[in-house]
This record gives C-alpha cells, structure tokens and sequence, in this order.
C-alpha cells in the first residue's frame, strides 16, 4: 500500500497542465491589460499631436477661410487613424487682446463635433499668463481636442475617458489672424 501511494505522489504526468490552468488566467489578465493600455496612451498621444498641428498650421496663416479650415480638420481626422473620428472634437479659437485693462477676448472659435466659443467673450479655459499682454494688440491661436474614448476590450478601462489637450500659439506672419466669410461651425 505504501508503494502506490509513494508512487502516485512520485508520478508527474499532467503536473504541466494544472500549473499552466493556474497560470492561464493571469497570463491573459495582462495581455488584456497591455492591449488596452497601449491603444488609450497611443490615442492620448494622438490628441496631444493633433492639438499641436492644428494650432501650428492656423498659426502660420495670414487669414483662415473655410477651405483652410476644411483641410486642417482632414489633416487632423486623418491623424487619429486608426481611431474613429466620430468622437473627435476640434475646436480652434483667435484669442485677441481686450484693450488696456481688459481680459482677453474671442475674436473667432470654429469647431467639428462640438461647440465652439463665443466671439467677444472671454475664453472658456483661462489663457496662460504671458502669452497675450493687455494693450499690446497681439493674439494667440488656441487648438482644443477632445476625444471620448471608449476601449474596445473594456477590461481595466471601464466607461468613456475623456482626453483633452489644449494647445496655444501666438500668429506667425500677422498680430491677429482674421477669418474670412462665414464658415460653419464657426462663431465670427
């Protein structure tokens, strides 16, 4: 009796598989994990590159039109791929100074899928300090992107995330940027 139980305690066939079935769980816990991570910081990264590009291609303009407008929003829809686009908001804002004592103002806001901002009222995300003085007639190009992610997998990122990032230039051949005719999804 002694020598069955001594050899079943001996016998090693199928440990392998009992170890991997207690590790299996774990192993895919984390692939999951890394899939999912990977994809929110990728888009993350993504809207922080596209409030850039977008501030920078209005910031070199002398005036913006609707076509101009048109090809940075597919510039920048084209940047999110392979992402949807429908969760995308662009907003671009001319922030203008508001004369001697005054707070800056909204010159111009056009926005895709969202709201854009009300001309000739103060932004509504505070301008860093430095960038427009009162009295000085300058202004600063504001890009703003949202994105409302929701991961595929829904594992470890539960719900919608929303991804912001602002982004400010100040005009490079002009103190003010002008917009011309009345292009949609714009406040002139």
């Amino acid at each position: 009796m002694i020598r069955k139980i001594r050899a079943y305690w001996n016998n090693k066939q199928g440990l392998a598989a009992v170890e991997f079935a207690f590790v299996l769980p774990i192993l895919l816990s984390m692939l999951l994990g890394l899939v999912e991570l990977s994809q929110a910081l990728l888009l993350r990264t993504d809207v922080t590159n596209m409030s850039a590009t977008a501030a920078d291609l209005i910031a070199e303009e002398s005036s913006v039109s609707s076509s101009d407008l048109t090809n940075v929003y597919n510039a920048l829809n084209a940047m999110l791929f392979p992402f949807a686009t429908g969760p995308a908001t662009i907003t671009l804002t001319s922030v203008i100074d508001g004369g001697a004592g005054n707070a800056p103002k909204v010159a111009w806001s056009c926005t895709q899928n969202g709201t854009a901002e009300t001309k000739n009222a103060a932004p509504s995300t505070a301008i860093p300090s430095g960038l427009i003085t009162a009295g000085d007639g300058t202004s600063v190009i504001w890009a703003k992107i949202t994105y409302a992610y929701n991961s595929p997998i829904s594992y470890f990122l539960i719900g919608t995330k929303n991804w912001t990032n602002n982004f400010y230039l100040k005009p490079r051949r002009v103190l003010k940027i002008p917009i011309t005719g009345t292009p949609s999804g714009c406040n002139t």
